[in-house]
């Protein structure tokens, strides 16, 4: 395991877009996200080949899998944030030079499809990736403090453990097309399935993009893990409980010592009462702390979580405490 150093004052950090086109975003959200990241005393650069742009909306693999070797390779580049997620990333993974990433070790952030390179890239590097938001997320005018924070506790903070709290409120709307009609519901918590107490290597984030590792050399070992998981818009129940299921039949699972899962969007229909009925229906979970609705997925905000990183997870009495060992 290796724990990329954090940022300080005048560092430079690379903008890549190893899934969907940066092209696809407003000149006002690009503005502002590289004015809110040189606030934090940051230098932005951007990936030669970001602005590509195919029938799919992404560039070339030869032009993804350039933009991020040359990101790892430049000395100057200490931390890499995703444009923003999509649907290719999987794409690249066979193309990766991981040798290139182990030697030259950086902050590497980003979710939803970025799933697959965060996890594929500690798995056959050892580098702790993140889950957090992409340079696209800095472009949200209101309900970005929270996400904010933890962003600067994770990578500029001196901290040996990042305790979680949980926001105050949260949103699922299209903010990006619409900044000033914004809806905010008050958080009401982490819903308590099974209580218990463990600690674990975190590794997750998007559910079903982290599935496209299933059975590949990608996919990274499950063993005293503490698992993070979250799902977008295109899921529902049913489809939610038969990806969980295929995760639960991967080998090692049975290392697992919790879960968290991310709040849902209300486009998937997931009440509590079908977290519960999922997690309740699968006898290997009977016996490992598991949670739902945490401040991590595609509702905002959310909190950054490192992949490869430690994480203790205690739940008891209906009280959660996450927190997340940063050395």
């Amino acid at each position: 395991m290796v724990v990329p150093a954090k940022l300080r004052q005048g560092d430079e950090v690379r903008v890549i877009a190893p899934s969907t086109s940066h092209s696809i975003l407003s000149q006002e959200n690009v503005e502002l996200s590289t004015y809110r990241l040189e606030q934090l005393g940051l230098k932005l650069t951007f990936g030669k080949h970001i602005n590509e742009a195919n029938s799919l909306l992404t560039s070339s693999i030869e032009s993804r899998i350039e933009d991020l070797h040359e990101a790892f390779r430049d000395e100057n580049v200490k931390a890499i944030l995703t444009s923003i997620g999509g649907y290719q990333a999987n794409q690249l993974l066979s193309y990766i030079d991981y040798e290139l990433i182990r030697n030259n070790p950086k902050i590497f952030c980003g979710y939803s499809d970025i799933t697959a390179l965060s996890n594929a890239i500690y798995a056959r590097s050892g580098l702790v990736t993140y889950s957090g938001i992409h340079f696209s997320s800095f472009g949200m005018e209101k309900g970005f403090d929270y996400s904010l924070e933890y962003f600067k506790k994770m990578f500029l903070d001196e901290l040996a453990k990042i305790e979680i709290q949980s926001s105050k409120e949260w949103s699922n709307d299209a903010w990006y097309m619409d900044q000033d009609n914004r809806k905010f519901y008050p958080n009401e918590g982490y819903l308590v399935i099974n209580e218990g107490i463990c600690a674990g290597t975190a590794i997750g984030g998007n559910l079903c993009t982290l599935n496209l590792l299933q059975g590949t050399e990608y996919m990274p070992s499950l063993d005293d893990s503490v698992l993070f998981l979250e799902d977008d818009k295109l899921t529902c129940p049913k489809t939610f409980d038969r990806d969980l299921q295929s995760l639960i039949h991967q080998p090692g699972f049975g290392g697992v010592k919790g879960i968290v899962i991310g709040r849902f969007e209300k486009a998937s229909n997931v009440s509590n009462e079908h977290i519960q009925t999922i997690i309740q229906t699968k006898r290997e979970l009977a016996n490992i702390p598991v949670v739902a609705n945490a401040d991590i997925g595609h509702t905002s905000p959310m909190f950054t979580f490192p992949i490869g990183g430690r994480v203790n997870l205690h739940v008891h009495h209906g009280e959660v405490n996450i927190s997340l060992q940063m050395k």
